[in-house]
């Protein structure tokens, strides 16, 4: 279903070392950066399962007397809400070094 479900991800805010967050770039910028980046994707992804699994309730129908609750839809809607969010996610994939990146600047001094 979602692979962000066994994600060690903190689900409220919390403070990390600024250290080890550069750590791989030596270049605290370029890590938030590569950071934003992949929770940008994460939430892509989770955004679009979200909607993909929301779709399977949707009716078709114009008559607004015909809607109704649906108990299934309302505990997909709480699973996704109980997620950690994006960015708690892609900190810690960076901090477990589960992030790819390259640096495009030393690629072209080899050239």
């Amino acid at each position: 279903m979602n692979k962000y479900r066994n994600s060690n991800a903190s689900s409220t805010t919390k403070t990390y070392d600024r250290s080890e967050i550069e750590k791989p770039t030596d270049n605290i910028y370029e890590a938030i950066s590569i950071i934003a980046k992949r929770s940008s994707q994460i939430n892509s992804e989770i955004k679009k399962e979200l909607h993909d699994k929301l779709d399977e309730f949707a009716t078709h129908n114009d008559n607004l007397e015909e809607i109704f609750e649906n108990k299934e839809q309302i505990e997909v809607s709480r699973f996704y809400e109980r997620l950690p969010k994006p960015y708690a996610i892609a900190i810690q994939e960076w901090l477990e070094s589960k992030v790819y990146y390259r640096d495009t600047a030393e690629e072209s001094e080899d050239k």
